[in-house]
């Protein structure tokens, strides 16, 4: 067996390739990762429940039944970690809140009853923003990221990429509102996927915002978090929003080759008020799309300024919506900054809310026809370089700030385009650069064929931290 921190490391289908040869056991996999989260998750708190029993138990039960030729696939006995927004039967939920504290669920959300059913070993759940907002409860101690505890770890589904970037787990689900699964991915140094709104049942998540919640994955790699994405996307019955469209084969995209995709560039766009390093991670990346035989076509994005300015209030009224029930009857449960976005929302008046929805419909328009000319869209995740503790800590005080913040994601879930974050340099202080690239609706095979591409002409992605 590989020593401990480079078995860690491998990417989840290299670990479920040996896994499935018999070349390694589920059941050693498991242990390995659970004396790794033993020695290292007591500084990172990337997990709030480790779910040590039962992932033995279904690493057991993964090994018995490649044995006898009950194959599942690419994540049959594989190690995978939940976020703490999604229910798994009988093990406490909480969002990252205390109201929900005591919430213990019956059954599992479809998105965790798809990995089990897929084979994958649930090995516990990760921490998380409160409700999934911006900031976490007061009670909880916040992820630190594993390249510099200094430097944020990302929002919502930090709990999710510090854990995969750290080497306790070989991928993890996530969700999206605003940026919580490219946030987390750029400031980790990992990839994620946010597919398409409605690609992926929502059933047994907890709500921030119903209709700018995306669920979706964060591996070490493209085809990782394709193949997790493969696993859990498609119609659901229990959800009537998500989508009945066929899901198609998101590894066999991997292996595609990126020449002929059109890839849309706005250099006014992807330059102002953006850092010199973000710039150079983007030029580079542009160099290596054309390599690849990519054409590169630069285009004008719609502005954004008003569309981020609305994900505020779209967002704080369906938040209100998802919460109407608890805050009513537990406010002094909630933290500050979960309560005042619930507050605002319950604050706004139907007519300014319909302004918004009307904005929104067309803003969607705009990205649909922008993809009648272009196949993928190349942006910054956010126009500086990763952010410190220090710095967060004063984004109350400068509303401008997260504006610039929010420029390249809330748009994104305004319109309920599928986007792939992957590390695409490092700055000056060694801290991962992340880039963003957009599809057009149900396009993520072309995400995956172009990021694969991307990460095998480049090594960005093999970084890891020292721990």
């Amino acid at each position: 067996m590989k020593s401990d921190t480079g078995f860690a490391y491998l990417g989840l289908t290299e670990v479920g390739a040996l896994i499935r040869e018999r070349s390694v056991t589920a059941r050693e996999v498991i242990e390995a990762q659970l004396q790794r989260i033993a020695a290292l998750d007591t500084e990172l708190k990337s997990y709030t429940l480790v779910l040590d029993t039962s992932a033995r138990a279904q690493a057991d039960e993964a090994d018995r039944e490649i044995a006898a030729g009950r194959y599942r696939g690419p994540l049959h006995g594989v190690p995978i970690a939940v976020k703490d927004l999604f229910w798994l039967k009988g093990a406490p939920t909480a969002a990252g809140t205390t109201v929900h504290s005591a919430f213990v669920p019956d059954e599992d959300a479809t998105v965790v009853r798809r990995l089990r059913e897929a084979g994958a070993v649930l090995v516990g759940k990760t921490q998380m923003t409160e409700g999934a907002y911006s900031d976490h409860h007061p009670s909880v101690t916040p992820p630190r990221n594993p390249w510099n505890a200094s430097h944020w770890p990302g929002i919502s589904s930090s709990g999710s990429g510090v854990a995969t970037a750290a080497g306790l787990c070989y991928g993890a689900l996530a969700s999206d509102t605003g940026g919580s699964i490219r946030w987390p991915a750029a400031a980790n140094g990992v990839t994620g996927l946010k597919p398409t709104w409605g690609r992926v049942s929502r059933f047994g998540a907890f709500e921030l915002a119903a209709s700018l919640d995306h669920v979706g994955t964060l591996a070490r790699n493209t085809l990782d978090a394709a193949t997790m994405l493969a696993a859990i996307a498609g119609s659901d019955p229990r959800d009537p929003t998500a989508l009945i469209d066929p899901v198609p084969d998101y590894p066999a995209a991997a292996a595609m080759r990126m020449r002929g995709l059109r890839v849309g560039v706005d250099p006014a766009w992807n330059s102002a008020d953006v850092d010199p390093e973000t710039q150079t991670a983007l030029q580079m990346a542009i160099g290596v799309f054309a390599d690849l035989g990519a054409e590169i076509i630069e285009i004008r994005f719609p502005d954004v300024a008003q569309i981020v300015a609305d994900w505020v209030s779209n967002c704080a009224v369906e938040a209100a919506v998802a919460h109407e029930t608890s805050f009513s009857a537990h406010r002094d449960h909630y933290g500050a900054v979960l309560a005042g976005v619930i507050e605002t929302g319950r604050a706004l008046s139907g007519i300014d809310y319909q302004k918004i929805l009307l904005r929104r419909a067309a803003f969607r328009g705009e990205v649909d026809a922008l993809f009648s000319s272009i196949d993928l869209l190349l942006t910054p995740v956010q126009p500086f370089a990763p952010l410190t503790l220090k710095t967060i800590a004063t984004l109350g005080e400068q509303p401008e700030l997260i504006a610039r913040l929010q420029r390249y994601t809330c748009p994104f879930d305004m319109s309920g385009h599928p986007t792939l974050t992957f590390p695409g340099n490092s700055s000056s202080t060694g801290m991962p650069i992340g880039l963003q690239l957009v599809a057009g609706r149900l396009q993520e095979a072309d995400l995956v064929r172009a990021g694969t591409a991307f990460q095998a002409a480049t090594s960005w992605h093999q970084r890891h931290p020292e721990i």
